[in-house]
């Protein structure tokens, strides 16, 4: 390919997606029982999850460094291919600004700057998926540089993404809390729809039943989807109630989901807990089969 696409691993894609839209990973880390293990080799998530619930202190997360970055980024450039490189939300994370710092680097070492791109999608999980798939099915293309990331930010444009949480408690132990206080107050029992953009995690709403969140968060994509467009729904280690709002979803817009993205993995999952889930709507076109 003339354009490599770089991602991390915070889109939690399928491993078969990574290899089949040819995405470069570049892997988050989870500080856990005394060692930093890259998220990219936690593949038993059950596993983790499980102990997760019964930590008294939560695991940290961790940022790719700049040599992460550069590791990936020259043997690209070395090939003659550029790159666009994609990362969730600056506003939760220093990954972009880590990939922004390698960039630099690169240029300083004689690199052409214009054969380096480097996204800030204000997204995460599957959403940040959607946009990496977006340029990654242009690059797969033949696409050039800047049709790449004009599929990027064609999909950043029309994309919304939503979640529900099923307990503050990971948000409030993680000290992450931030905005979504301010909406719920001390009301424990209100379960927040939040959303993800560049200045971190946003409430949208607030409900009050589980039941209601699911049909509410449906009724999102489904007054948000662009005409024609594509919806995904995520999890956190609840497939059963994922499946509820693809089927709901399903039936009010009679399609699929576009994708099926993996399940949320650990290090996002540290932070919001099992139970979550989530819904994001598109314009179609953007991916190919």
């Amino acid at each position: 390919m003339p354009v490599r696409v770089v991602g991390d691993s915070t889109s939690y894609l399928t491993p078969a997606q990574i290899a089949d839209y040819g995405i470069t990973e570049v892997s988050l880390a989870v500080v856990w029982n005394d060692r930093s293990v890259p998220e990219l080799e936690i593949t038993d998530l059950d596993a983790f999850y499980d102990e997760l619930r019964g930590m008294k202190d939560l695991p940290g997360t961790s940022q790719p460094s700049i040599g992460q970055f550069l590791e990936v980024y020259e043997p690209i450039i070395a090939a003659g291919d550029d790159i666009v490189s994609l990362h969730f939300s600056s506003g939760i994370s220093g990954t972009y600004e880590s990939a922004v710092q390698a960039k630099q680097q690169l240029v300083r070492d004689g690199v052409d700057p214009l054969r380096v791109t480097v996204l800030d999608t204000g997204s995460a999980c599957g959403g940040y998926g959607a946009i990496l798939l977006s340029a990654a099915s242009a690059a797969r293309r033949g696409a050039g540089h800047g049709d790449v990331v004009s599929a990027a930010h064609a999909m950043m444009d029309g994309l919304n993404f939503w979640f529900a949480i099923d307990t503050l408690e990971y948000l409030r132990r993680g000290g992450r809390i931030g905005a979504v206080a301010s909406v719920v107050g001390g009301a424990i029992k209100i379960k927040p729809i939040l959303t993800v953009t560049t200045e971190g995690i946003v409430p949208v709403e607030k409900v009050r039943t589980e039941a209601r969140v699911l049909a509410r968060i449906a009724d999102l994509g489904q007054e948000h989807i662009p005409e024609g467009g594509g919806f995904i729904v995520q999890h956190v280690q609840a497939p059963e109630r994922a499946q509820k709002v693809i089927d709901d979803l399903s039936s009010r817009l009679g399609r699929e989901p576009a994708f099926v993205p993996g399940e949320i993995g650990p290090v996002i999952g540290a932070h919001v807990g099992p139970g979550l889930i989530g819904v994001g709507v598109f314009p179609s076109g953007l991916i190919d089969a």
